[in-house]
């Protein structure tokens, strides 16, 4: 976190949060929500100053309930997630990179989804990869050693995972991937997806 934040937090420690008004969407974009975005439920606008991406990415983090925010000076902007807490990309020097530009550590576990979607566990960091990515992700998808092919994967997910062993394994560590349930991620992985202020419904 910036030292300019966290003198600002000393000195002003009282400023309400904000919730609503900032997005994180599934490709790792970062998203301004404004009354209308926010009214129909849309995206948003993109973020696409470099300094401000700079400065929202280095001050992301999470409270003790799981809600994620960007800590603006004094004031905690809470972050709608349309997939997970973080977003990776591939990358030929790191292997995945994290929207926030930090390379991902070793990944300790991992899961496909029901929609064929990639999610990783590495530390405490939730991650869901760019769809986008996902191409350059399947030969690293393995069954009994082979690269599994698109009918063997096809049947592994319409089983729900229960038609065979599965591993992701990029050459740097070989993980067992399980099967879940794109709207169960943020149950099982303990997130909120759309924080609202102490006691007030969901949106």
């Amino acid at each position: 976190m910036d030292e300019i934040v966290k003198q600002a937090m000393t000195k002003w420690p009282n400023v309400p949060h904000c919730y609503g008004w900032l997005g994180l969407d599934a490709r790792g974009v970062w998203r301004m929500r404004d009354e209308r975005a926010q009214t129909l439920r849309l995206p948003g606008d993109k973020i696409a100053n470099a300094a401000l991406l700079g400065f929202i990415n280095r001050n992301y983090t999470s409270d003790e309930q799981g809600r994620w925010y960007f800590q603006n000076g004094p004031q905690r902007v809470y972050v709608n997630l349309e997939a997970t807490p973080y977003i990776a990309r591939t990358d030929p020097s790191h292997g995945f990179v994290l929207h926030t530009g930090d390379p991902l550590a070793a990944v300790d576990e991992a899961w496909l989804t029901d929609g064929g979607q990639l999610v990783f566990r590495s530390g405490q960091k939730i991650v869901l990869v760019d769809d986008r990515d996902m191409a350059q992700c399947l030969p690293f998808l393995r069954s009994g050693g082979n690269v599994i092919s698109d009918e063997e994967l096809l049947a592994w997910l319409e089983d729900k995972g229960k038609s065979g062993k599965l591993d992701f394994d990029d050459g740097r560590r070989r993980t067992s991937v399980g099967y879940l349930r794109r709207d169960a991620l943020a149950e099982r992985f303990n997130f909120v997806s759309a924080p609202q202020p102490d006691g007030k419904p969901a949106a």
